[in-house]
């Protein structure tokens, strides 16, 4: 909540922009607020990236499947050396999309492992600055924004992305 601010002079001439009501402690707390909403929002916006990623693998992965599965259902005397030639290549592609889907999969468990360990981090600092007020208030806070989020979001939503990516694009890649 921004208040508005005024010059104050104080005793000792010094010229501040601070409300004359608000302190030190007051102020650190609303930019530690302020820090951390940044943080989940850049966690939430590396998450939409890594869907979104996904999201283009599954369906080039799908779309290149497709191809490979007509040229497949051709008989091995009725396929020209271009139709093996081809099937040589989707081969090719598709496993090199599958080891890139690996690899953003694994990038997903070390960012999940990373957030954590910042969260543990920033909890045991938060105990030590704020022993039992910031804390407690914080972690019900968040758990009550979670329970939000799942009431009003879709089921793909609530899902993390490391799920997400698990899952893939469902039975399209289910033989990957």
């Amino acid at each position: 909540i921004l208040k508005e601010s005024t010059l104050i002079l104080n005793e000792e001439g010094v010229v501040s922009m601070a409300d004359s009501t608000v302190t030190a402690d007051n102020i650190e707390g609303e930019l530690f607020k302020i820090e951390r909403i940044r943080e989940v929002l850049v966690r939430r916006e590396s998450e939409l990236r890594y869907m979104m990623d996904d999201i283009q693998l599954c369906k080039e992965i799908t779309r290149l499947k497709k191809e490979l599965q007509k040229l497949v259902s051709i008989p091995d005397k009725d396929k020209s050396n271009e139709d093996r030639h081809r099937e040589e290549e989707l081969l090719q592609h598709i496993h090199k999309l599958v080891e890139t889907r690996d690899f953003l999969v694994d990038d997903v468990e070390f960012e999940r492992l990373r957030e954590r360990e910042e969260d543990k981090e920033m909890a045991d600092f938060l105990q030590t600055k704020f022993p039992t007020n910031y804390t407690k208030k914080s972690s019900t806070q968040h758990r009550t924004t979670i329970f939000r989020a799942k009431q009003t979001s879709s089921p793909t939503v609530t899902k993390t992305g490391l799920t997400l990516l698990k899952e893939c694009c469902g039975f399209t890649c289910s033989i990957m």
